[in-house]
């Protein structure tokens, strides 16, 4: 009886500590949603732009406006590129307000260690030469709080993998679009097709990424804030 009686006054002291610094459950959530809806649509713009590669590979042939495939298919390809494009400025977006909401845990757990102030949240994603290293920072910062007082680490080939994914699916095909818009003939918008399936292949992964890193650290911090200390 004794041991269940401290068995039970931990737990309640653990989700006291776990109250206190308000872990993001929901916002955590609701951003991997989002990244995964957007994964999905990249998917599928990438899947439309096989399949007018496909139709442009083929021989050209008179066919109705009405009945043309290839018609159907840019149709279908402007829409989801469209949703896409809605869908990344939601996911980052959320992701900025998750990383806010863990921010404040941090504060809680290990304040100093945060090395930038909250505004390079939004400033830092779209300045130039600050967003190539910037986000990553505080995603780092944050990673270090959720480890074990001495053995607190800046960073981690995880988190390597994901911010490479994100630079390259942000940087690296970005001109496959005005490419295909550009296109006098059919191999030139074959090549630029392939840019794009390669591009929103990217996207894709750097979605995975970005949920995988979400579940890692949120898990991370809500570990650190379980077992802390009444005093903090």
């Amino acid at each position: 009886m004794p041991t269940c009686g401290k068995s039970g006054r931990a737990a309640s002291r653990e989700r006291e500590v776990s109250e206190a610094v308000r872990l993001p459950r929901g916002r955590a959530r609701f951003a991997g949603g989002v990244l995964a809806v957007f994964a999905l649509v990249s998917a599928a713009v990438g899947l439309v732009a096989w399949h007018k590669y496909r139709l442009l590979a083929g021989p050209a042939a008179p066919v109705p406006y009405v009945d043309n495939p290839l018609v159907e298919a840019d149709t279908y390809f402007r829409n989801l590129q469209g949703w896409r494009t809605g869908l990344l400025v939601l996911a980052l977006f959320q992701f900025s307000v998750w990383l806010a909401g863990m921010r404040d845990v941090a504060d809680v757990l290990w304040r100093e260690g945060q090395r930038r102030r909250r505004a390079w949240l939004v400033f830092g994603w779209v300045i130039p030469v600050a967003q190539l290293f910037v986000p990553k920072m505080f995603v780092n910062d944050l990673w270090a709080a959720g480890g074990p007082e001495p053995q607190r680490r800046r960073g981690h080939p995880l988190l390597t993998a994901w911010w490479l994914s994100v630079l390259f699916a942000a940087n690296g095909y970005g001109h496959a679009v005005d490419d295909l818009k550009e296109a006098a003939t059919a191999s030139q918008a074959r090549h630029a097709l392939r840019q794009m399936m390669v591009g929103e292949g990217l996207h894709v992964c750097a979605a995975v990424l970005s949920i995988v890193v979400v579940r890692q650290l949120f898990r991370r911090l809500e570990r650190v804030a379980a077992t802390a200390s009444a005093e903090v």
